[in-house]
């Protein structure tokens, strides 16, 4: 995405060494390391995985895990938790391995969470929804400010607050944005949209015609854009409201339905030869 950029303060600098605890490198059994329960991340690809395992075997783990050390029970082995690397902690497990290298560290709940969601953002790896989902945690669960997380993580205010705007969307369209079905910048276009009812209309259409970004942007300032109605026609009904909600996500563009006592008329809206064109194909498709 257009807006990653490097994070200047980097892993290192958000976890400090400590005296109380102090760092190293060491090896530990992969069995003996829980997974981070703040991982922003909820979605690993299989594919993805199993390459970087492939790659594992090969040559090793060549990124040590970072872990913090849990207290131990009496008789039992020493057993940590992630802090970053789930993703080749997964791998490794792929991989055959029983016992990888790590780096302990002590940290604090919020900079275990600050920690992951930073290697993740690095890597691109996070979906929009999930990276959101992650500063909402930090603003809920340790009170930070959006410009506080803007610092912590390496990015603008602005943009902070661009991607926690991404979690006011319906459910449907925040699920077909973690599945890839549309990408950040259909979604920013359907905020543009205030009703969640009309957003998810204009969702299904976008992916049912599998519109680009720029397109969506269009079909939703067309949707934006003054009607025809003049002040002399009566307020529409709820039922016809509904009605024309059908047939705008139908057809994929910007429809009006007018109703009169002896019937009514649909006006449909097209801004090119082309979507004429897919206009005709489609009713042409649904005539039996």
């Amino acid at each position: 995405m257009g807006r990653r950029r490097g994070l200047g303060r980097g892993l290192d600098a958000l976890i400090p060494e400590t005296p109380m605890q102090p760092s190293g490198l060491r090896e530990a059994s992969l069995d003996d390391i829980s997974p981070n329960p703040l991982q922003p991340r909820s979605h690993f690809d299989e594919a993805e995985l199993q390459e970087l395992a492939a790659s594992i075997r090969e040559v090793g783990l060549i990124q040590p895990l970072i872990v913090q050390a849990l207290p131990v029970e009496a008789g039992q082995p020493q057993r940590y938790q992630l802090i970053t690397g789930e993703r080749r902690w997964r791998a490794s497990r792929l991989a055959g391995l029983a016992r990888v290298s790590v780096v302990v560290k002590d940290v604090t709940p919020q900079e275990m969470l600050e920690l992951a969601l930073v290697e993740n953002i690095q890597r691109s790896d996070l979906n929009p929804i999930e990276e959101a989902t992650a500063y909402q945690q930090l603003a809920d669960e340790f009170g930070l400010t959006q410009e506080k997380i803007a610092d912590r993580v390496g990015r603008s205010r602005a943009s902070v607050a661009n991607t926690m705007r991404l979690l006011r969307l319906p459910d449907e369209i925040t699920a077909g944005l973690l599945s890839g079905e549309i990408s950040e910048g259909h979604a920013r276009a359907l905020l543009m949209l205030e009703d969640g009812d009309e957003q998810t209309l204009t969702y299904r259409s976008v992916v049912r015609r599998g519109l680009s970004v720029r397109q969506t942007e269009e079909l939703v300032r067309r949707l934006q854009s003054p009607g025809e109605r003049t002040a002399r026609q009566p307020r529409r009904s709820v039922e016809t409201e509904a009605l024309e909600r059908r047939l705008r996500e139908a057809l994929g563009t910007k429809v009006e339905l007018y109703r009169s006592r002896k019937g009514g008329r649909v006006v449909v809206h097209f801004y090119s030869e082309e979507e004429l064109q897919a206009l005709l194909d489609l009713l042409a498709a649904e005539t039996p």
